[in-house]
């Protein structure tokens, strides 16, 4: 018989938890059997569902590098961080500067307990617990201005966050409030699971079925399409090669993952503010 799993204080295994259910899909071990259902359902439909886990993490890294060491971002905000993994922001970060700085935002409480554990004495980098969902709370948030410096230009990182945000939630008017926030240099990241539409008809059908999956499992889960998620970018300008799939921006010779069903249901790009 197996172990009864045994969950940090103030953590509810009995319920799927996002973060976790990401945190299996990028192959972690903070996550329990009710995460590990709602991801072998997931897994039904798209079989490469792991794979395409890792190039979101292939992603993070390449993102985070180029941020550092080609645009010369020095301080990070980390929205929907979720868990923390084999590689983080901060440690992509202090790759190239050890002085770069990160504040990490999420409202999981999985997340909380192992990120605090993961961050104790780093005093470039920090974690706060708050919800996109309050764009200002996050802004206004004393160690977020404590950490980061408001007139020099700063990367902020949406990766797979806005398409947990329902339409009803305003997601474009919380993306413009955290846009309008950053100083002219500043960066946005972003990840962002994608309907193809009529660019790849049959993947788009897989993504409607996958969406049904993620609101009767988790409740929240938007495949949008392309001019939804540009949209979220603004007026900044796209960094070439622009919004792709994950494989396809700045492929930097690591192992590439091998997604076929999910290839084209993501979307990745960063833009500029002027």
């Amino acid at each position: 018989m197996a172990a009864e799993e045994v969950a940090p204080p103030g953590v509810d295994i009995s319920t799927p938890s996002i973060a976790r259910v990401y945190d299996y899909m990028v192959g972690g071990k903070d996550n329990f059997e009710v995460d590990r259902m709602v991801a072998q359902r997931a897994l039904e439909i798209v079989p490469d569902g792991l794979e395409a886990g890792r190039a979101c993490r292939a992603l993070l890294r390449r993102a985070v590098r180029y941020l550092a060491a080609e645009a010369g971002i020095r301080q990070f905000l980390d929205i929907g961080s979720g868990l923390p993994t084999e590689t983080n922001v901060h440690q992509v970060a202090h790759g190239v500067d050890p002085a770069a700085r990160v504040v990490y935002v999420d409202n999981d409480p999985s997340v909380l307990v192992h990120g605090h554990a993961l961050l104790a004495g780093d005093g470039t980098t920090a974690l706060i617990e708050a919800d996109i969902r309050s764009p200002e709370t996050i802004l206004e948030h004393p160690v977020v201005r404590e950490k980061l410096d408001f007139t020099q230009p700063i990367g902020l990182l949406l990766f797979s966050v806005l398409h947990h945000l329902n339409d009803g939630e305003d997601p474009g008017g919380i993306a413009a409030t955290l846009r309008d926030a950053l100083p002219p240099g500043s960066h946005l990241a972003i990840m962002h699971f994608w309907d193809p539409a009529e660019e790849h008809p049959e993947t788009s059908a897989r993504v409607r079925e996958s969406e049904r999956v993620f609101n009767e499992s988790l409740g929240t889960g938007r495949w949008r399409r392309r001019a939804e998620i540009e949209a979220f970018l603004g007026d900044f300008e796209l960094i070439e090669p622009g919004l792709v799939p994950l494989a396809e921006w700045r492929p930097d010779g690591e192992a590439v993952a091998e997604q076929k069903e999910t290839y084209y249901t993501m979307l990745a790009g960063v833009a500029r503010k002027r």
